[in-house]
């Protein structure tokens, strides 16, 4: 059976960040992919708020570079995904695709957050074309344009008026008569003027083009059928976070997001870390994934010299 002293699980920002920190420490990683290399961020194009990049970088690009720069330090990066793990043991068993069998000393935890979509077909051939699930990431895409965006929640209120500052008209497509966020954010949406509430409504297809997204067709209670034209559609329905793996030894809050000990990435396992979106319900960002696996990796290395 194979031993690794680190064992890194997921290829995001976090993961490959991990990666490089730990190959430059001489801690051995193993970075096994997953179902999807680079993580949730190859699924948008372009990305402007990377910090180093003034013209913006490819999404596909900049993780492209970062697996590159983590392999010539040293880092073992693998295809595959962990199917099965035993945390109650030491060294903690992982298996491999069903398969292959491993040991590992550390567990750096990055197998990242899957926002939750609507499963429209239509929804899915504009992902990356107009359909977003990340307001912060896109929003500059759509400057004076007008957008709508799905859900009734605080994140879908934050959305919002963050996506209010940028662009022509929002609309939110709200399922219900009321708005579930907090009455502070409640407050917000109604005093931006620029957001239009479509209330009792339901997405039925996203419209659009070979050049993208020109559309949403919408239902309301009552069955009434109309279009409204937009150039960008936002969901903000809520995020995965992939932990089941791991729940039944790591904590995790009700959400599913794992619960790190403080700034630290160690988890309620010693020696077992986590980084990234599993780990990070509020900000999701390839930055702060970035600095989390940094984290991690560093916090690994600590207990294995220890």
């Amino acid at each position: 059976m194979e031993k690794v002293k680190c064992l890194i699980i997921g290829g995001g920002p976090a993961g490959y960040t991990a990666a490089i920190y730990a190959a430059r420490a001489a801690i051995s990683p193993v970075l096994y992919e997953g179902l999807e290399p680079g993580g949730q961020l190859t699924t948008t194009t372009v990305v402007e708020n990377f910090p180093g990049f003034p013209n913006g970088v490819d999404a596909n690009a900049l993780m492209s570079d970062m697996r590159s720069q983590a392999v010539r330090l040293g880092a073992d990066i693998r295809r595959g995904a962990v199917t099965a793990a035993d945390l109650s043991v030491r060294p903690f068993k992982l298996t491999i695709d069903g398969s292959t069998e491993l040991e590992a000393e550390t567990v750096i935890i990055a197998t990242g957050a899957t926002a939750k979509y609507l499963g429209l077909p239509s929804e899915q051939k504009f992902r990356g074309l107009g359909v977003s699930a990340c307001a912060t990431c896109d929003g500059f895409f759509y400057r004076r344009k007008d957008v709508a965006v799905v859900g009734g929640g605080d994140t879908a209120c934050e959305e919002a008026t963050y996506l209010a500052g940028l662009c022509n008209k929002v609309y939110m497509i709200v399922r219900r008569d009321v708005l579930r966020a907090s009455a502070a954010m409640q407050e917000r949406v109604a005093a931006t003027p620029n957001i239009e509430i479509l209330w009792n409504c339901n997405t039925r297809e996203v419209l659009g083009d070979s050049s993208g997204v020109t559309g949403a067709r919408l239902e309301r209670k009552d069955g009434e059928v109309f279009d409204i034209a937009i150039d960008g559609f936002f969901l903000a329905i809520g995020h995965h976070p992939q932990s089941e793996l791991f729940s039944k030894w790591i904590k995790t809050d009700e959400a599913g997001y794992i619960v790190t000990d403080g700034r630290s990435s160690a988890t309620n396992v010693e020696g077992v870390f986590a980084a990234g979106d599993v780990q990070d319900p509020h900000y999701r960002q390839a930055i702060t994934a970035a600095a989390s696996g940094c984290r991690a990796a560093l916090d690994a290395e600590k207990y294995l010299k220890r």
